[in-house]
């Protein structure tokens, strides 16, 4: 009797670490809208991110550039960034260009991992 609740106590012991080891964690996004001095989402402008090496805890050197999409975001997945970093970082932070003809403007952002981040910049001329 007690092999047997023994047995069921380890293959239940198993089953639950098989589980939780399967579970998918929710991916690490960066998006970025852009505004106009209108306030009018942006399509086709440039956004740059690049790893602020100065910040405290230190990003590491990091660039990635995308155009926005017709909904006026630039959408980034920060997974490969994140996958660079030990499994102790889970926080980057980023300085944000983005130029659209001859307008332009920046911001900044924290970007923590398995969550999706957000900034809106706005563009003047």
């Amino acid at each position: 009797m007690n092999k047997m609740v023994r047995n069921i106590g380890y293959l239940s012991l198993i089953t639950i670490l098989i589980v939780l080891s399967s579970c998918k964690k929710d991916p690490s996004i960066l998006k970025v809208f852009v505004r106009s001095e209108n306030n009018e989402l942006v399509s086709n402008a440039k956004v740059v991110i690049i790893g602020d090496v100065n910040s405290d805890p230190a990003t590491p050197e990091y660039v990635d550039t995308v155009l926005t999409n017709s909904s006026g975001f630039a959408y980034f997945d920060m997974e490969s960034f994140f996958s660079l970093l030990g499994k102790k970082e889970t926080t980057g932070y980023f300085d944000v260009l983005v130029k659209k003809d001859m307008a332009q403007g920046s911001g900044y952002i924290r970007c923590r991992a398995h969550i999706t981040n957000v900034l809106t910049v706005v563009i003047e001329e």
